[in-house]
């Protein structure tokens, strides 16, 4: 017969797990680091984002809807040019540059720095075992330090350009290393091709079975909608924006959410 002390660890670890189980797809809100707001709008020089564009090239797969990453073929070369890119971004300034070189910046960084995670740790079914022992992923662990700040995934994505850019097409520019996320593109984002890569992101999951699938009066819609209803808006402005992209329009009516976890691999 299991002990009082036994028995009494065991609710407290299912109480716990529970806990954590439930607040798994709280998502964060945007709550502005006021840090990051200030840029240099009179400086045109670029950031060189080539390094970056090269792992794209050599490691992304399109297979049907899905543009996945063939993880396990990224070798000694690829993970010392990933790195490589990563350093050099985190020792430049952001804030020395304009909010358009700003913007490509991060949301490079941002999938840069997700792709080395699922390469550190592989092989790996889903990002969401990475992470602390109890925690849903690595979303608040430190992976990055940009002047002299330690930088988290959730940092870059809710305090930096959510709030500073308030564009809802962010949604569909950062990759979180899962088949029901939005593709990684195949370009590396920069000032001059981000408003048309963020257009295209949209277009290409709105119009994919993940972003939303519509069968007689039911709809089932990526989770990223419910999670982030405070970006996307009521049920009314939300049809307007998925219609702004569907070729076929939507009317929504009932709606289910579905999210797929799974590795974005290419096998």
């Amino acid at each position: 017969m299991p002990s009082r002390l036994s028995l009494t660890l065991h609710l407290i670890l299912a109480s716990f797990i529970l806990l954590v189980s439930s607040t798994v797809f709280a998502a964060p809100k945007a709550d502005l680091w006021p840090y990051w707001q200030s840029s240099d709008e009179a400086n045109s020089m670029p950031i060189n984002h080539q390094l970056w564009q090269q792992t794209l090239n050599h490691y992304i797969v399109q297979q049907g809807e899905q543009t996945l990453i063939s993880y396990h073929q990224i070798d000694q070369e690829g993970k010392w040019q990933l790195d490589r890119y990563i350093r050099e971004m985190s020792k430049l300034n952001p804030l020395a540059y304009r909010k358009a070189e700003q913007f490509a910046y991060w949301v490079n960084l941002y999938n840069a720095l997700t792709v080395k995670l699922i390469v550190d740790n592989y092989p790996v079914k889903s990002i969401t075992k990475l992470g602390g022992l109890f925690s849903f992923g690595p979303w608040d662990d430190e992976v990055v330090t940009v002047n002299g700040k330690k930088l988290t995934l959730n940092d870059i994505e809710h305090r930096i350009l959510r709030p500073i850019w308030q564009d809802k097409r962010i949604h569909y520019a950062v990759n979180c290393a899962s088949l029901g996320c939005p593709n990684l593109q195949p370009h590396a984002f920069t000032a001059s091709n981000s408003n048309h890569l963020l257009d295209l992101a949209a277009k290409q999951f709105i119009n994919s079975k993940k972003g939303v699938l519509s069968t007689n009066n039911k709809t089932q819609l990526s989770s990223i909608y419910d999670w982030y209803q405070a970006d996307f808006g009521d049920t009314t402005q939300l049809q307007q924006h998925l219609n702004q992209y569907r070729t076929t329009p939507v009317v929504l009516k009932t709606i289910d959410y579905d999210y797929d976890w799974a590795l974005n691999e290419a096998k």
